[in-house]
């Protein structure tokens, strides 16, 4: 009977079940905390307090970078909202980056790049976007029938300082003897102060 009960003691713990962890909100939370933090990812200040910290020297550290490198992917990239972040991401898989985030120039030269990058994304992107206009058709050269002649030496023309009033940077905007008039009230031929009625 004894070796019975041992026997059915011992067939019990290998077909009972381990317990595995199960997330409640089935990852979730755990999705959200690695999108926020990935997406962190896109400031270069965010980058220099942790290179400040010395997060990136601890290689547990380095190999959660290695991991959050799954967000390149098309299923998960849909979800990120500042795309510079997988390009810092990336960057810093390299040491060297790593390392000269901890300057602060380096900081403000990768914030500095940044600025302009979105500064001049839509301009530079327009560029390859939008079609180019067709070149115009060369004129054919009239057919020569006189010699030319021969060029007219250059006339001296007295500059003066009074050939107009200097434009203000306002107006280069607006050629002079556009139909646009300029909206000033002092030059008004109408006197719009009150006057007393005589009476």
């Amino acid at each position: 009977m004894a070796a019975a009960k041992d026997g059915e003691e011992a067939s019990d713990a290998p077909s009972s079940p381990k317990k595995v962890y199960k997330d409640p909100d089935d990852g979730r939370q755990r999705f959200l905390l690695e999108l926020e933090f990935v997406q962190c990812l896109a400031n270069p200040t965010y980058i220099h307090y942790l290179a400040q910290n010395r997060y990136f020297e601890d290689e547990a550290f380095i190999g959660y970078l290695k991991y959050l490198q799954y967000w390149q992917r098309p299923e998960y990239i849909k979800f990120i909202m500042y795309p510079h972040c997988l390009y810092f991401l990336e960057l810093l898989q390299n040491a060297n980056f790593r390392n000269a985030m901890a300057h602060p120039a380096n900081k403000e030269l990768a914030h500095r790049q940044q600025f302009f990058f979105w500064k001049n994304y839509r301009n530079n992107r327009l560029k390859h976007i939008l079609p180019r206009p067709l070149p115009e058709p060369a004129e054919a050269p009239p057919p020569a029938a006189a010699p030319p002649l021969p060029p007219a030496p250059p006339v001296p023309t007295p500059v003066t300082a009074a050939s107009g009033p200097a434009l203000s940077p306002m107006q280069y905007g607006i050629p002079p003897g556009s139909a646009l008039m300029k909206n000033d009230m002092r030059s008004s031929s109408i006197d719009r102060r009150k006057r007393k009625k005589d009476g």
